[in-house]
């Protein structure tokens, strides 16, 4: 039997003393200092998070802009997370795992590891050929339901030179770039953090 899923997390009462909000909080320097400083984030295994919601799961959250249109895309049956399959997202992401030769020992400073991650997690899922600059514009939080209860997005803006992007993940299904206009004409079939995140667009695109 393979070694349980284990997956990046903060205890709740972290996130609450920064000051606990809903929707998307553009303020992202001070928070991340408290969720980066020495012996917050730590390795829970994922079936244990999922249910715990004293613990947020940290999820990068990738939007992929080029020449004002985003990166879309369908999760098809073959997603991980079943309760966001048939639902349109503008955010490539997921969940950050250990990996030996990252993770600190005896420093606990994750923000190198992290960052690799994030790589990591969107080249699983995608095949980026253009280059591109990398910005953390928010961070997301929507505890209405039961995925959100238990996981807190970092927002990621990558501005690409191209729109050289196609998909590696069988279960990433009808993706191309799409303009604000499109999207809000979909917007009924997006997923709670791409609704956010659509509305939120013209604040992250500040200072690109």
């Amino acid at each position: 039997m393979p070694p349980e899923e284990q997956v990046l997390v903060l205890e709740r009462k972290v996130f609450e003393q920064a000051g606990t909000f809903n929707g998307l909080q553009f303020d992202v320097d001070r928070y991340l200092a408290r969720f980066f400083a020495p012996g917050v984030l730590k390795f829970m295994p994922r079936s244990r998070a999922e249910k715990d919601p004293s613990y947020k799961q940290l999820i990068p959250y990738v939007i992929m802009s080029y020449n004002d249109r985003y990166l879309s895309y369908v999760r098809g049956k073959k997603a991980g997370e079943t309760r966001l399959v048939d639902l349109r997202s503008i955010g490539i992401g997921g969940h950050i795992n250990p990996i030996d030769n990252e993770v600190p020992l005896f420093d606990t400073d994750f923000r190198q590891m992290y960052r690799a991650a994030v790589e990591r997690e969107v080249n699983e899922e995608v095949v980026v050929e253009a280059k591109y600059t990398d910005r953390i514009v928010a961070l997301l939080n929507d505890d209405s339901n039961e995925v959100g209860s238990v996981h807190l997005g970092i927002v990621h803006l990558w501005t690409l030179d191209s729109d050289k992007v196609s998909k590696r993940e069988q279960m990433i299904t009808r993706m191309a770039f799409m303009s604000i206009d499109e999207l809000n004409d979909v917007r009924d079939s997006m997923e709670t953090w791409s609704q956010l995140c659509l509305d939120g667009l013209a604040e992250m695109e500040k200072d690109s």
